[in-house]
């Protein structure tokens, strides 16, 4: 996915042009202006697996893209919060429900949308639920149960899979993959 061209400098609005900064090997785009250099960078989408019962929490996303499929609550992490406090802040926005992280599960770098996702291993404090303004609903699914043909992202799908087979193995590890296709 192209980077999106930038015009003007956020910090002094004067022209900005593209050109490798001394002690840099990347094109960026800089301002003639002040200097400043406007870094274009992944983003980080974070979320929970919560679980509850033997059962895991999943959302129907009610916002594009996607609309209609089901995946983890997760999203964007915001400037100013750790990877685990977005996490848990996504899982209560997306699905209404209080989580209790247990350990990084995995983390999928989906280069060709410039994007990272970091899922955390967390139980439900408490089988309360309800969906939040992206989501139109919300439930929790035994392995037999999961809509694995209805999955919004494959990172979703890849996360699942590693968690029901650990799980099964009676011990968790951490995962890591590079989805570097559109598959």
């Amino acid at each position: 996915m192209p980077a999106p061209t930038l015009n003007f400098c956020a910090h002094c609005a004067a022209p900005l042009t593209q050109r490798v900064p001394p002690g840099d090997s990347v094109l960026r785009f800089v301002c003639d202006g002040c200097g400043d250099i406007h870094y274009q960078n992944p983003k980080l989408v974070v979320g929970c697996i919560a679980e509850w019962e033997q059962r895991v929490l999943l959302c129907r996303r009610a916002i594009e893209p996607r609309y209609g499929y089901w995946t983890l609550p997760a999203g964007f992490m915001e400037n100013g919060e750790s990877v685990g406090e977005g996490a848990a802040r996504e899982t209560l926005e997306e699905a209404g429900a209080k989580v209790e992280l247990i350990a990084p599960f995995s983390m999928l770098s989906v280069p060709y949308v410039d994007q990272v996702h970091v899922f955390y291993r967390a139980r439900l404090i408490a089988p309360q639920f309800d969906p939040g303004e992206e989501s139109l609903d919300v439930a929790l699914f035994e392995e037999s149960q999961i809509p694995w043909a209805d999955l919004a992202f494959r990172t979703v799908a890849i996360t699942l899979k590693h968690w029901f087979a650990d799980r099964a193995q009676g011990a968790f590890g951490f995962h890591t993959e590079d989805l570097n296709d559109r598959r």
